[in-house]
């Protein structure tokens, strides 16, 4: 019976008294369950090309034939993020459109092969964006937020870390106090070096820079580890043992010096230890689990599953750091999650203000259904932010909630967006090299990994 027909019967049987409005009501609400909606097809893939924080987000829309269905996803490579427009509107787009909304692993594997060479950043956002979109379509469908389409949650929100930082070891202490003030259980301290450009932090209180044979950034990997032992011990001295304190070498220092410093930090009892070496050098984490128990966390470079396989099945990282729109988006991640799972290796996806609202809330959805969940890195959302992304995850005592609306929960203003071009508020070397980074080196003028 198709359904003006049971509407007819349940019509008629409630006007003749022998089915009540209750049970009238329940037939059609089963008539609605059960009749299913037609295939959504995609019809157009588009990319908004916003920076409402100063930092190049490219979010991609997937729209389809369906009036007023359509999803958002992430696709930030901040800095090559002029690469990634093309490669969504000139190479996915035409691939895609026509294809059906609904089959989104099917999609993805579609995508992911179509280009051959594969698991580039590049490509690998592009696909990011559309699947994170497609995901996003379905839960507009279903009428769910995408966690639970995920199965559902296994823990409320996700506890986050905050940035603290500064010239002066001083400055950094203040700063983690503030966050511990507000809630926040774990804080990322870095500070600077005298003279040197150091990471996640300024150059150190009112030094000249030392003298180089070149003019550009000098970092020297020696000092730095100096400096960030000297910071361990005052934290710990100033913070107390309760608070959580996690450190990113961003993978400028030398293999031997990085076990090393993983040996001579373990007194300080670490929540983790970031990206002490890069993806080239991966091998090492052998020699350094076997020398120390400091928790390691790797992975934000990372795009290819030869890089974190290798790492999660040998048990050689506590924490898997991945950029979710880098690895291909919440797809892909999601079964890294579930590997991880099995290794007791936990999930701390990588959150800077580089990724848009859309990315910080795929991986909060990623935090609260995986049961491996560790820690997830938080970057607070500018007014400017808000404004343009209406919906962004909410924040509170140091938890991120994931929000309640279908899909993800947000909706993009896109004629406020397109207030805030690429390169909107940009400066220095990201002003000069079209969003992208500049190089620093050592005092000879060897280029480090930055």
């Amino acid at each position: 019976m198709n359904r003006r027909g049971l509407m007819k019967l349940v019509a008629a049987a409630a006007a003749g008294s022998w089915m009540t409005k209750r049970e009238a009501a329940a037939q059609e609400q089963v008539a609605r369950a059960v009749r299913g909606l037609p295939s959504p097809k995609i019809k157009d893939v588009q990319v908004i090309q916003t920076a409402p924080g100063g930092l190049r987000l490219p979010v991609v829309k997937v729209i389809t034939d369906q009036p007023g269905l359509y999803g958002y996803g992430c696709a930030c490579f901040t800095q090559r993020a002029d690469l990634v427009v093309p490669a969504v509107e000139k190479y996915l787009r035409p691939f895609l459109i026509g294809k059906p909304a609904d089959r989104i692993d099917d999609t993805w594997q579609a995508m992911y092969n179509s280009s051959y060479w594969r698991n580039g950043p590049v490509l690998n956002n592009a696909i990011s964006g559309v699947d994170q979109a497609l995901w996003d379509i379905k839960g507009r469908q279903a009428n769910m937020p995408v966690y639970q389409l995920l199965g559902g949650k296994v823990r409320e929100a996700a506890d986050c870390y905050g940035h603290a930082s500064g010239g002066e070891i001083a400055q950094v202490v203040e700063s983690a106090k503030s966050y511990m003030a507000r809630g926040f259980r774990h804080v990322r301290v870095q500070v600077g070096v005298p003279g040197m450009d150091g990471y996640g932090a300024g150059r150190g209180g009112t030094a000249t820079a030392v003298k180089a044979l070149h003019k550009g950034p000098v970092f020297e990997p020696a000092y730095y580890i100096r400096r960030a032992l000297k910071l361990f011990e005052a934290c710990r001295k100033e913070l107390g043992d309760e608070v959580e304190l996690l450190h990113d070498v961003h993978e400028r220092v030398h293999p031997t010096q990085a076990l090393q410093f993983a040996k001579d930090v373990e007194q300080f009892k670490l929540f983790f230890l970031e990206d002490v070496l890069s993806p080239e050098d991966i091998a090492w984490y052998r020699l350094i689990r076997q020398h120390t128990t400091t928790p390691q966390a790797m992975g934000e470079l990372f795009n290819s599953p030869h890089e974190w396989s290798p790492l999660i099945a040998e048990r050689l990282i506590d924490y898997i750091r991945v950029h979710v729109s880098q690895a291909g988006g919440l797809t892909p991640c999601r079964k890294m999650a579930a590997m991880a799972e099995h290794f007791a290796v936990r999930t701390a996806w990588h959150g800077p203000g580089d990724v848009s609202p859309i990315g910080h809330m795929a991986n909060v959805t990623l935090d609260v259904v995986c049961y491996n969940f560790g820690v997830q890195e938080y970057s607070p959302f500018n007014e400017r932010l808000q404004e343009v992304f209406k919906g962004c995850p909410v924040m509170k005592d140091g938890y991120l909630y994931p929000n309640e609306a279908p899909g993800w929960g947000i909706e993009v203003d896109e004629k406020l967006a397109a207030k805030y071009p690429f390169g909107d508020n940009e400066r220095g070397s990201r002003k000069d090299l079209n969003g992208g980074w500049g190089e620093v080196r050592k005092r000879d003028g060897q280029i480090i990994k930055q």
